[in-house]
C-alpha cells in the first residue's frame, strides 16, 4: 500500500514532464515579449472590439502581436533615420544637379551654393546625432511613454482622431518651441549650443535636424509635450514625429515653391519665413516659431522680418528682377 501511494506520487511528480506540450499562438508568445496585446486570437479582438477588425486593424494586430511595446517604441529611431535621408533627397538633388539659372527664381538665396561634399559632411554629423541622442532616449523613455499612456493595442484611431490630435501637437510644440528658441539665442545659449544650427546662414534641406547634440534632446521635448498631454496610438506618434521632421525640412529647404501645398495652412511660417532667421544668424530676434506665425505676431518678434517685407516690396517697383538676385544686400 505504501508503495502504490509513493508510485501515485512519484508518476505525479513527472507527469508534467510527460504531458505534450501546450500549442503556443503568436499571440500568447506575445504575452511573453511583454505585449501589451490583451487579445489571445483575432476572433477575441473581433469580440471585444464588437465588429470585425479593419483591413488596417488585421494587419496591425498581426504585426504588433509578436513585438515587443519597447522594440515598437524605438521603431522611431530607424523610422527619423529613414525619413532623414530620402525627403531631403529630392531637394538636394534639385540644388546640386540644376542649373543656377533654373533654380534662381525659386531659391531663396540663390547666390548661395554648398558643395557635394559639404553636403554630404553635413548628412553624416546629422545622422550619427540623430542615432546617438533619439536612439538613446528612445531607450530611456520607453517608461515615461507607458506612463502617460500611448497604446499600442486596438482599435486603431479613427481620421478624425489622428487629425484632432495631430493639431493639438503642432501648436503645443509650436508654443513651447517658441519660447525655447528664445532661450537658445540668448548670448549664453547661442555661443553654447544653437550656433551649431546657424553655422549654415542658407538653409538647405539637409541641414534641418543639423544641431548640436543638447538641442536635439532640449527641442525633443515639445515634440513630445503634445503626446504627453493628448495620449494617442503609437502609430499616430510615428506619423507625428515624421510630420514634424518633413515639416522642418520644408522650412529649411531654400526653395519657395508657388505651388507648395502649405500656402493653404492658415498662419503657416514656410521657408522664406525660416529663411530670414537664418540670414540674420546670432542677432535674430525675429522669427522664432518653427511653424506657425501667431507667436511672433503676439509678442512683436516679427517686427523686423515685416520691416524687411516692406523694404523689399518698395525695391521691387524700382526694380522688378529682384527675386533673380540674392536678398543678402537688402536685409
Amino acid at each position: 500500500m505504501k508503495t502504490s501511494v509513493l508510485y501515485k506520487k512519484i508518476e505525479h511528480r513527472r507527469a508534467p514532464l510527460l504531458a505534450p506540450p501546450p500549442k503556443i499562438s503568436f499571440f500568447s508568445r506575445s504575452r511573453e515579449c511583454k505585449s501589451m496585446l490583451p487579445y489571445s486570437s483575432a476572433a477575441e479582438a473581433e469580440a471585444a472590439l464588437g465588429r470585425a477588425m479593419t483591413f488596417a486593424e488585421a494587419a496591425w494586430l498581426r504585426y504588433s502581436a509578436t513585438v515587443p511595446d519597447h522594440l515598437l517604441y524605438c521603431h522611431n529611431v530607424a523610422i527619423l533615420l529613414v525619413v532623414y535621408t530620402l525627403a531631403p533627397l529630392p531637394l538636394a538633388l534639385l540644388e546640386q544637379l540644376t542649373p543656377q539659372a533654373v533654380t534662381s527664381p525659386i531659391k531663396l538665396q540663390p547666390r548661395v551654393r554648398l558643395s557635394e561634399a559639404a553636403v554630404f559632411r553635413c548628412y553624416l554629423d546629422t545622422a550619427w546625432v540623430l542615432l546617438l541622442t533619439v536612439g538613446m532616449l528612445g531607450i530611456v523613455s520607453f517608461p515615461v511613454v507607458k506612463m502617460v499612456g500611448i497604446r499600442t493595442g486596438l482599435p486603431l484611431p479613427t481620421l478624425g482622431e489622428a487629425a484632432a490630435q495631430l493639431a493639438v501637437y503642432l501648436l503645443v510644440e509650436d508654443y513651447l518651441g517658441y519660447w525655447i528658441h528664445r532661450l537658445l539665442h540668448t548670448k549664453w545659449g547661442y555661443e553654447k549650443i544653437h550656433h551649431v544650427h546657424h553655422e549654415f546662414s542658407a538653409p538647405f534641406s539637409y541641414a534641418a535636424p543639423y544641431a548640436h547634440w543638447a538641442e536635439v534632446l532640449i527641442l525633443g521635448v515639445p515634440s513630445f509635450t503634445g503626446p504627453a498631454i493628448v495620449p494617442c496610438h503609437i502609430t499616430i506618434l510615428w506619423l507625428w514625429f515624421v510630420l514634424r521632421h518633413i515639416e522642418a525640412i520644408d522650412i529649411h529647404s531654400g526653395f519657395e515653391f508657388p505651388f507648395n501645398p502649405t500656402r493653404f495652412i492658415p498662419f503657416y511660417g514656410g521657408a522664406e519665413f525660416h529663411d530670414y532667421h537664418h540670414r540674420v544668424g546670432e542677432k535674430s530676434q525675429s522669427n522664432f516659431s518653427s511653424v506657425f506665425t501667431f507667436c511672433d505676431f503676439l509678442y512683436g518678434t516679427d517686427k523686423g522680418y515685416r520691416y524687411h517685407k516692406a523694404s523689399l516690396a518698395k525695391v521691387c517697383m524700382w526694380m522688378p528682377n529682384i527675386h533673380a538676385l540674392d536678398f543678402h544686400n537688402f536685409i
